[in-house]
């Protein structure tokens, strides 16, 4: 056998023969670290990841009911029927007049649109058991991917704006509209919102005294309220009429003349018995108070009185937007999009006395967290390379703080392909695989360092020696390495929401871990033989430091040995 022949034993050495000699590694080295660079921009980023909930409501109507027969006849009987569905962890009712409510709550990590199918199906197969008087269920799926709002934007009348509160309400309405159809917006919705309506006090005192009740005040304005088309039956030459009215509700004039009732024989219009005006919705309790104490000359104190519309008080001068966005997405550069949106369409708000303000931006928040996490990595990467400094050389360090980036993008590339977004529980996991990806490489180049000191590996090719050296701890580091992956896989099995939100550590340490294995056997024996020289050594003890590391390690270590000395004499005499 040749000299310079090595009988490689396993894949270790295999990997490092076939790429240390071969054009394309430095090619990959690039693309790898380009490619995780890609997937760092790229990557969806959230604070926190999105967790698999899935449940449901369903509504059912009874109109006239009281909340014991709506748990008899809807509630119970509809709880029976939904623990027959597999994966249903807590059921919730509410019976109230009227109505009554089933919540249903999946265990966590249940597929949401098979579990919404389950429900809806389970509905469908028992509508004969309703009572009779129960109206259609209506059936709402929980989505918590578009439920949570990742932007919130707060509209409100600037100091001296003559905007009244339904004005304020459609100018918010139609810049809703506009941002609802951004790119990756799911969800839009206003909250606080006054919406506009005919308000009608009834004063009940006057409906005793003309001996109506409120039901006839009710139907009344009804009947001239209609908009939708009457079909009658067809005609001899098989046409259909179709009777439709104009909504005859125009003004407050059109309510003051509606006719409610007879007494004694003269018509009693809506104006004798009920205050009227055009205002906003004032069904909020605090609200309808306030108004009612003014109907009756009773202003409360401290209150800013509408005058436009002196029968209201202006309680809410602001309106809340919240943004949504589709699942899988970038919440940093949808919130981008939407404030960058408001901020152009500003002039129109701006003349109407309207301001606002940014309450809560999600997307801000994750991306700083990100980017606290990647300057955490880049400082432990730093460290790492500080520490090998003194023990191995620089060189040595340089080839490990270039393979440990290599192992991140790669791992960070394969998270990207996988559907995964960028978050705090992510980025812990690659902080918690760092202290342990980068033992393969530091062994490889450790062992590769300590090979070239052997006297007997002076004659060899310096090819042959980096191979051997990867070769020769191939095993044990596998070992070692798919022992630690073993160790974080059961992760991946934990229930409840715990399980899920921890779900990004059991996915991305051991894909880390596997690649460490690869980028040490094939690009840390490339990078050794680039930036480590050979250099001829003397006879003796080939394991000894040169003098520049003996004396730098003299620097550190002698002080404190010279401490740990001087408390021990301490220490010891004060015992004698």
């Amino acid at each position: 056998m040749k000299r310079d022949e090595y009988k490689i034993k396993n894949i270790a050495g295999y990997l490092a023969k076939v790429f240390l000699n071969n054009p394309i590694t430095s090619v990959l080295i690039f693309s790898i670290l380009g490619l995780g660079y890609l997937s760092l921009v790229m990557m969806p980023r959230e604070e926190d990841p999105q967790i698999s909930v899935s449940g449901g409501s369903v509504i059912v109507m009874m109109p006239g009911a009281s909340p014991k027969e709506i748990s008899n006849a809807i509630i119970k009987p509809l709880e029976r029927k939904l623990r027959e569905i597999k994966g249903v962890e807590h059921i919730y009712s509410t019976a109230m007049n009227n109505v009554g409510m089933v919540n249903v709550q999946y265990y966590i990590g249940e597929n949401r649109e098979d579990s919404n199918l389950k429900l809806y199906d389970k509905v469908m197969q028992n509508m004969d058991s309703l009572p009779k008087g129960a109206m259609h269920p209506l059936i709402k799926p929980f989505d918590i991917d578009i439920d949570i709002p990742i932007l919130t934007v707060t509209f409100f009348k600037k100091d001296g704006s003559k905007i009244d509160t339904v004005g304020l309400y459609k100018e918010i309405r139609k810049l809703q509209q506009e941002v609802n159809g951004l790119e990756n917006v799911s969800k839009t919705v206003l909250k606080g919102i006054r919406r506009p309506q005919f308000n009608v006090l009834v004063d009940a005192d006057k409906l005793s005294g003309y001996h109506i009740s409120l039901g006839q005040v009710a139907q009344a304005i009804q009947s001239i309220s209609k908009n939708a088309p009457d079909i009658d039956t067809p005609t001899d030459n098989d046409k259909l009429i179709v009777f439709g009215i104009k909504n005859a509700i125009e003004d407050i004039d059109d309510l003051k003349e509606l006719i409610v009732a007879q007494y004694r024989g003269s018509p009693i219009y809506l104006r004798d018995i009920a205050s009227i005006s055009y205002g906003y919705d004032i069904q909020d309790y605090h609200t309808a108070k306030m108004v009612c104490q003014r109907a009756l000359h009773f202003p409360p104190k401290d209150k800013k009185i509408d005058k436009k519309h002196p029968h209201f008080i202006e309680t809410g001068d602001q309106i809340t937007l919240l943004v949504s966005k589709l699942k899988g997405t970038n919440a940093v550069t949808i919130a981008e999009n939407v404030i960058e949106y408001i901020n152009e369409h500003s002039f129109p708000l701006e003349q109407r006395g309207i301001g606002y303000i940014i309450t809560r931006n999600y997307g801000e928040r994750a991306n700083e967290a990100v980017n606290e996490l990647v300057r955490h990595l880049l400082i432990t990467i730093l460290i790492i390379a500080l520490i090998l400094i003194p023990f191995l050389g620089w060189r040595e360090a340089l080839v490990v703080t270039v393979a440990v980036p290599m192992i991140l993008a790669t791992t960070l590339f394969i998270a990207m392909l996988t559907g995964q977004t960028i978050n705090r529980i992510t980025l812990f996991a690659f902080l918690l695989s760092l202290g342990l990806i980068v033992d393969d490489a530091i062994i490889v180049i450790e062992n590769i360092h300590r090979r070239m000191h052997l006297k007997e590996c002076e004659d060899q090719p310096y090819d042959r020696v980096i191979v051997s050296a990867t070769d020769e701890i191939g095993p044990s580091t596998n070992i070692a390495t798919i022992a630690i992956m073993l160790t974080m896989i059961p992760m991946a099995f934990v229930g409840g929401m715990m399980g899920q939100f921890m779900l990004p550590i059991p996915l991305n340490v051991p894909v880390a871990l596997a690649v460490s294995l690869f980028v040490a056997y094939v690009f840390t024996p490339y990078l050794a033989k680039k930036f480590i020289k050979r250099h001829a050594h003397a006879h003796g003890d080939s394991l000894s430091l040169d003098p520049v590391k003996k004396s730098l390690l003299r620097k550190i270590f002698d002080p404190i040995v010279g401490k740990i000395k001087s408390i021990g004499e301490f220490v010891t005499s004060w015992k004698k």
